[in-house]
C-alpha cells in the first residue's frame, strides 16, 4: 500500500499544483471583469481544437519539450541545470553558423549537420558547469545561471555585429540556406519537424534509461554518488556527460527555433523557454511521458494566450502568472511530500 501511494502521490501533487494555479488564475481573470470559464474556454479551444491553434501549440511545445528533457537528464544525475536558456541561445548560434556558412550540401545532409552544430554548442555550454562541478566542486546552479547571461549577451553582440545582415532594421543574421531549413509538417502553419525531434529524443532517452547500463549509471549517480563510486562507476565522468547531454538537448531546441521557425538568429529570440523547462521537469517527477504532456500543456497556454487577450480582453500576463504559480505550488508540494516522507509513524493507540 505504501509503495502504491508513493507512486501515486507525485502524480496527484502535480495535478493539484496545476489545478491550484489555474484556480488562482481564474481569480485574476475574474478581477479583470471576465468570466474565467469563458476565458479558459477560448484559450484551450484555440490551442487544442483549432487547426492553426494546434499548429501554434506544437510549434511552442517543441522547444519546451527538448529543453525540459535536458533539465530532466541533469536531475536524474543529481544536478540542477537552470542554464537551459543559455544553452538554447548557443544551440541557435551553432545551427545558424552551419546554415549560413556551410554551402553546397543537399538538405538530407545540411539539416542534420546544422542540428548537430546546435547540439554540440549547447552540449559545450552544459559541459562547462558539469566539469566545474565534477572536478572543482563548483555549484552547478550558480554556473548554469551565470552562463545564461554570457550566452544571451554574447549572441546579442554577434547578431548586432559581425553576423548582422547588412542594412537590417534590427539585430538579426542573414537568412540560412533553404537546404538547412526544417520541413513544415502542417501546411499553412509554422509547425516544423522540431516536434518530431523532441518526440524522437524522448523515445531515445526512455530506451537509454530503461535498457542501457549508461542510463542506469546516471540514475545511480543521481540517487547515491557514494554507492555508485564504490560500485566502480565514474561519478565525475557521469556528471560531465549528463550535463553535456542536457545542454545538447536544449541546444537542439534553439536549433529548431532557427532552422524551423525563424530561419535567422535574432537577438533575444527565446521568450524564456529555458526557465519554463525547469517547472516542466519538476512537475514531471522524472517521468518522460509526463514531460511530454506538461510541455504540451505549457505550449497550449502560450498558444492560446494571445487569442484569449483579443477575444476575452484578458491580458497575456495572466498566462505567465499561471506558469509562475504552477512553479510555486509544485515547490510547496515538494516540501509537503518531504515532510510526509520524514514524519515519524504514529504511536500505537493504548489498549
Amino acid at each position: 500500500m505504501n509503495l502504491t501511494w508513493n507512486r501515486v502521490l507525485p502524480v496527484v501533487s502535480s495535478l493539484v499544483a496545476i489545478a491550484a494555479a489555474l484556480a488562482v488564475g481564474a481569480g485574476l481573470i475574474a478581477i479583470a471583469g471576465v468570466n474565467p470559464l469563458h476565458a479558459y474556454g477560448i484559450l484551450f479551444n484555440e490551442a487544442l481544437f483549432n487547426y492553426y491553434g494546434v499548429g501554434n501549440t506544437l510549434t511552442k511545445t517543441a522547444p519546451l519539450l527538448l529543453t525540459s528533457l535536458g533539465v530532466l537528464v541533469a536531475l536524474k544525475a543529481g544536478q540542477f541545470n537552470i542554464g537551459g536558456e543559455g544553452q538554447i541561445y548557443m544551440g541557435g548560434l551553432g545551427s545558424v553558423l552551419i546554415g549560413l556558412y556551410v554551402t553546397g550540401l543537399p538538405a538530407l545532409l545540411h539539416v542534420p549537420l546544422a542540428l548537430v552544430g546546435g547540439f554540440c554548442c549547447g552540449a559545450l555550454w552544459g559541459f562547462i558547469p558539469g566539469y566545474l562541478k565534477a572536478m572543482r566542486g563548483v555549484n552547478e546552479v550558480i554556473t548554469t545561471l551565470l552562463l545564461n547571461y554570457v550566452a544571451q549577451y554574447g549572441v546579442s553582440y554577434l547578431v548586432s555585429g559581425v553576423l548582422m545582415e547588412r542594412n537590417a532594421p534590427s539585430p538579426f543574421t542573414p537568412q540560412i540556406a533553404p537546404t538547412a531549413q526544417l520541413p513544415i509538417l502542417l501546411p499553412q502553419t509554422q509547425t516544423h519537424a522540431g516536434i518530431l525531434i523532441g518526440l524522437l529524443a524522448t523515445i531515445i532517452l526512455w530506451i537509454a534509461f530503461t535498457f542501457t547500463p549508461f542510463g542506469y549509471q546516471i540514475e545511480a549517480v543521481g540517487q547515491n554518488p557514494t554507492a555508485a563510486r564504490y560500485a566502480g562507476m565514474s561519478v565525475r565522468r557521469t556528471i560531465m556527460t549528463a550535463m553535456a547531454i542536457a545542454g545538447g538537448l536544449a541546444g537542439l531546441a534553439g536549433a529548431g527555433e532557427v532552422l524551423g521557425l525563424r530561419y535567422r538568429l535574432f537577438e533575444n529570440f527565446s521568450p524564456g523557454y529555458g526557465f519554463d523547462a525547469i517547472a516542466i521537469a519538476l512537475l514531471s517527477r522524472g517521468n518522460l511521458a509526463g514531460v511530454g504532456l506538461i510541455s504540451l500543456f505549457f505550449g497550449a497556454l502560450r498558444s492560446g494566450a494571445n487569442v484569449m487577450q483579443r477575444s476575452a480582453g484578458v491580458p497575456v500576463t495572466v498566462v505567465y502568472a499561471i506558469q509562475g504559480l504552477t512553479v510555486l505550488f509544485i515547490a510547496i508540494s515538494l516540501v509537503l511530500e518531504r515532510r510526509l516522507a520524514t514524519a515519524p509513524p504514529p504511536l500505537p493507540s493504548p489498549s
